[in-house]
C-alpha cells in the first residue's frame, strides 16, 4: 500500500467543531480525543480535499474542455462518486489529523498515571474565544454573546494518506494540486478562523507538494 502524510499548519486560530458546546462554558466545542488532544476527523478532512478537487475540476472544465474527463476520472478514482458501487470506490484513504505521536503518547502515559486528566490536555492545547455580533452602528447586540474554543495557530497536525491502489502519476499530480488549494478549514473559515498551510509529504516525511504539482502544472498548461 503506497502511504503519504499530509501535514497541516495552523496559520490563524481554529475551531474543528464537533457540533455542539458544554452547556454554561462553550457554545462551540472542538473535536478532541480520548486523551484531550484536539484533531480533525478524516471524514471531514476527505471531504474538504475532495471540495478542493471538484472545483479544480469545474475550473479546468471551463480552462481546458479537452481534459474535462480526463480529471474528472481522476478525481473520481481519488476521492469516488457518490452514489457508485464498488467499482466506484475511491482509492484515496483519509486518516484523522493528528497532533505529533510522540506528543500524544508522552500526554496519554500521563492521563493514565493520573497526572493530568483530559480536560488539562484540553486546555493546554486550546483556548477560548468570544465573539458577540454588531449592529450597523457597531453596538453589540443583546444575547448574541458566544464562546467558541480554538487550536491556537502555529500548531501542526499530521494525517496519513493511504492507497488502496498503486497511484497513477496523474492522481499523485491532482492530488498535489487540491492539497494546495486547501487553505481553510473548521467553523467560520469564512470568517478569518482556521487558515492553514496544507503540505503533502512522502513516506519518509519529505516534502513532495511542489514535485508533484510540476506534474500538474505541465499536464494542463496549454
Amino acid at each position: 500500500m503506497k502511504s503519504y502524510q499530509l501535514r497541516l499548519t495552523l496559520l490563524s486560530d481554529a475551531t474543528f467543531g464537533r457540533g455542539d458546546g458544554v452547556a454554561g462554558l462553550v457554545d462551540a466545542e472542538v473535536q478532541h480525543d480520548e486523551v484531550g488532544l484536539p484533531y480533525l476527523g478524516g471524514r471531514t478532512l476527505k471531504g474538504l480535499l475532495g471540495a478542493e478537487c471538484a472545483d479544480l475540476v469545474f475550473a479546468l472544465e471551463k480552462a481546458r474542455p479537452d481534459q474535462k474527463d480526463r480529471w474528472r476520472t481522476v478525481g473520481d478514482r481519488l476521492f469516488g462518486r457518490s452514489g457508485a458501487n464498488l467499482k466506484g470506490e475511491a482509492i484515496l484513504r483519509v486518516g484523522p489529523a493528528r497532533l505529533p505521536d510522540d506528543l500524544r503518547l508522552a500526554l496519554m502515559e500521563d492521563v493514565q498515571k493520573g497526572r493530568l486528566t483530559p480536560n488539562d490536555v484540553l486546555e493546554m492545547a486550546t483556548a477560548l474565544r468570544r465573539q458577540t455580533a454588531m449592529d450597523e452602528w457597531g453596538v453589540p447586540q443583546e444575547n448574541t454573546l458566544r464562546t467558541m474554543r480554538v487550536v491556537l495557530r502555529n500548531t501542526a497536525f499530521w494525517a496519513a494518506l493511504d492507497f488502496l491502489d498503486e497511484p497513477k502519476p496523474e492522481d499523485l499530480a491532482l492530488l498535489a494540486a487540491c492539497v494546495k488549494a486547501l487553505r481553510r478549514a473548521g467553523t467560520g473559515r469564512n470568517r478569518g478562523r482556521g487558515r492553514l498551510r496544507a503540505e503533502l509529504l512522502d513516506a519518509e516525511g519529505q516534502p513532495v507538494t511542489d514535485l508533484l504539482f510540476r506534474e500538474f502544472r505541465k499536464a494542463v498548461m496549454p
